[in-house]
């Protein structure tokens, strides 16, 4: 008996024709570099585009002019052939004599199977994840338009082609020399600061809100002692994301922070006073401008990246780029095809696969190459360990047999030992040296503050500084040894081959209250997110400085509001003395409120904007700024306070009321300390008293031929608080001194309930 096997015969997709005013006819292309790259040496100056999605059936280059994309008409739209077009995974095409005005996008087909993990839908046309400058809108906070004229939230992302290769292969942007500062990590003072809210309320001469805007602000910030910016949020987003009429408050709500990602190679074209001119390319150049204004004021830029999630959002999210072109490979994806939720915002990107591996490592090397940054902070950093999800796992490792048994599966989102996308990273050649910064914890409750897998070249925002501090500093019972823990480092936690520099320390941060909301508040107050107070931390760490929850807010008290005033300044000295990186969020060194909000994601208004009046005033929170200016003075110019390693028996003495008589005991609130750097540096005297009652301390005996020398009290008025500061008049200095002089010839001192101080050993004249 024959059997006959039918066979069908494929069409082949009509061969791709010129475009006018766009290309010469595609050739094949290739699969070297994904994205569009010009080819160098190339005769005709092709642009050859590359495309990874393992999974898809059809894909499409689409193309627009500037003026089409803005109508909502494609210009062509070329079928790849997958015998022609196609090396591996990766889709291809070259296009000849490509005009440097030209948009792109792809459109990828293939089975729309939840429950298999794919999600493909030909009806949207796709963002390059590669693409190194993107048009959407081209103003913040301006709706665009669709064919129809109606009003669009989310209008279609388009990247832009590289310009034509340089004859003699300059750079298209001028770095005039300028470099990094490339400072060592122990040295820096972080501020960590978000583009718009810098500059929104800013009078300058470029627009508000842009990077132009924020150069003008570097002078402000060396002033203040900063040598390094993390700024948050600068990829891709759409801030119009939850646009929507806040009940509470009538305006509209914003995806202010911008923890949401389309794009992680192109800069937020909207924050750009130029817009999207130029393709969006003129975005990147003042993006490199703020970088090279930042470098040559001696200022680093530290980056907030987001490789947690994306915008794309749950199952009931959109489809903008990573879902349409490979959703199992790029996103955490269950076997029923359910998202898991790590980051808390719909989605989880699939981090440890080796696509997505490769697409973060890439991206890091290009704001490293391209723009000269200093360093990432990350996001949700835990995620990042997570073990990936492998629907082939049966094509990659083979199917398991009695001779050879499947080695035993690590289940989807295990936190690894040694995951490979952070041993990339710690390993890259590109990257060393970088500052590498994690935010050793995500909203699955992966908790990492100390056992992040960091190869020896990590740091991580220090969260337990956070909590510990705080709580001694209220006047927590039970705190004293675990403050004393963060002063010096936090060494049980990074003692581990690292270093000091590991913590980055800090009381607060863009979530959760400000510094003055922490010592004016008990109870978070985000009525004004228009979700009846349900969002934001609960448990906050914080006092209001009365009695009860009624004493939240502003307060006519003289008593509440020189205590609130004293433990602010409480909070900075402990940064400021405190072993690591100290890192200070916008607006707390004048003490900036946002009235017990400690969740404004939503918000471009007031809460999230500088207030330029009061950080220009340098006695702006009753002198705070001024005090702030001197700590980072201090600190700079007193190695003691940036010790190489951590502080042993050497060079730290601990003290109780009386000397070397430390009170570690349960109910203690009171630790002091004696540092010192080397025996030819100064050495300080350090005390802090959480009590709500003063304390009458004997100072330890000061090195021979010396004597104690007051350097400042918090619970002094200004300037008297920072009474050594370099803005006190000679004859003001003289006073002050003279009236503690007695008692320090006892080597005696009273610390006010609630206060710290610091004393120097200076010679004997």
């Amino acid at each position: 008996m024959t059997t006959v096997v039918k066979t069908t015969t494929r069409t082949p997709p009509k061969p791709p024709a010129a475009v006018r005013g766009v290309c010469e006819t595609p050739t094949r292309g290739n699969a070297q570099a994904l994205g569009a790259t010009r080819v160098r040496g190339d005769k005709d100056d092709s642009v050859n585009f590359a495309v990874f999605s393992s999974s898809a059936t059809a894909v499409s280059l689409v193309l627009w002019t500037p003026e089409a994309l803005a109508k909502g008409e494609i210009t062509a739209e070329i079928e790849l052939d997958d015998r022609v077009n196609k090396t591996g995974s990766v889709w291809h095409v070259a296009l000849p004599k490509c005009a440097e005005n030209v948009l792109y996008g792809y459109r990828v087909d293939g089975p729309y199977e939840p429950e298999k993990g794919h999600r493909f839908d030909r009806s949207k046309v796709l963002l390059d994840p590669y693409a190194k400058a993107t048009v959407s809108r081209p103003r913040y906070g301006e709706l665009g338009k669709k064919a129809d004229g109606s009003e669009d939230c989310w209008p279609q992302y388009a990247g832009a082609v590289p310009k034509k290769n340089k004859k003699d292969d300059r750079e298209d942007f001028d770095w005039q020399g300028v470099t990094s500062p490339n400072r060592p990590m122990s040295d820096l003072v972080v501020y960590e600061a978000h583009v718009r809210g810098m500059t929104a309320d800013l009078k300058t001469k470029a627009q508000p809100g842009t990077y132009a805007a924020l150069v003008e602000t570097l002078p402000y910030l060396k002033t203040l002692g900063v040598n390094a910016i993390e700024l948050m949020p600068c990829h891709e987003f759409n801030e119009l994301e939850y646009h929507s009429v806040n009940p509470a408050t009538g305006e509209f709500r914003r995806n202010f922070w911008g923890y949401s990602t389309v794009n992680f190679f192109s800069p937020m074209t909207r924050y750009a006073e130029a817009g999207d001119k130029d393709c969006g390319r003129a975005a990147a150049q003042e993006f490199k401008y703020m970088v090279r204004e930042a470098h040559r004021a001696g200022i680093e830029v530290i980056m907030d990246v987001v490789f947690n999630h994306t915008a794309e959002g749950n199952e009931e999210g959109l489809t903008l780029s990573f879902r349409g072109l490979d959703n199992r490979v790029y996103y955490m994806v269950a076997p029923e095809g359910q998202f898991y939720n790590y980051s808390g915002c719909g989605n989880t990107m699939n981090c440890n696969h080796a696509v997505v591996r490769e697409f973060i490592v890439e991206c890091l090397r290009y704001w490293v190459l391209e723009y000269h940054i200093d360093g990432f902070r990350f996001d949700l950093a835990s995620i990042l360990t997570r073990a990936s999800s492998e629907w082939d796992r049966a094509n990659i490792f083979g199917e398991s047999t009695a001779e050879t048994p499947m080695l035993e599966e690590v289940a989807i989102g295990t936190p690894l030992q040694d995951p490979p996308l952070i041993d990339a990273v710690s390993n890259d050649p590109v990257l060393a040296g970088t500052k590498l910064i994690a935010e050793a914890w995500d909203a699955g409750g992966l908790y990492q503050v100390g056992s992040f897998p960091h190869f020896g070249v990590w740091s991580e925002w220090n969260g337990k500084f956070r909590d510990d501090v705080r709580n001694f500093i209220r006047g927590v019972d039970g705190y004293a040894g675990l403050f004393a823990e963060r002063l010096c480092g936090s060494p049980e936690l990074y003692a581990d081959g690292r270093t000091p520099a590991a913590s980055i320390n800090f009381v607060t941060a863009h979530d959760g209250f400000t510094l003055r909301d922490c010592v004016t508040y008990n109870e978070k107050n985000n009525i004004a997110n228009g979700e009846e107070n349900r969002d934001g931390e609960e448990h906050n760490q914080s006092w209001n400085c009365g009695l009860t929850c009624e004493d939240d807010g502003e307060s006519c008290d003289p008593e509440i509001c020189s205590l609130r005033d004293r433990q602010m300044r409480n909070f900075m000295v402990a940064l400021f003395v405190a072993q690591g990186v100290p890192m200070l969020y916008m607006g707390d060194e004048y003490g900036h409120t946002k009235c017990g909000n400690n969740n404004t994601y939503c918000h471009d208004n007031w809460m999230n904007w500088v207030n330029w009046d009061e950080a220009n005033d340098p006695l702006a929170g009753e002198g705070l700024a001024r005090f702030v200016r001197q700590l980072t003075t201090l600190r700079k110019d007193n190695s003691a306070f940036r010790l190489p390693a951590f502080p042993t028996a050497e060079n730290i003495q601990w003290h109780g009321h009386k000397p070397e008589v430390p009170l570690w005991e349960e109910d203690s609130r009171f630790v002091a300390f004696t540092l010192q750097d080397t025996t030819e540096s100064p050495k300080f005297y350090v005390a802090f008293n959480a009590h709500h009652e003063p304390a009458f301390v004997k100072l330890p005996t000061p090195p021979e031929g010396q004597r104690w020398k007051l350097v400042l009290d918090t619970a002094l008025e200004t300037p008297f608080d920072f009474v050594s500061g370099d803005d006190v008049a000679e004859a003001d200095l003289y006073t002050a001194e003279a009236m503690i002089l007695p008692s320090l010839r006892r080597n005696a001192y009273v610390c006010v309930d609630r206060s710290a101080v610091i004393f120097q050993a200076v010679p004997i004249e």
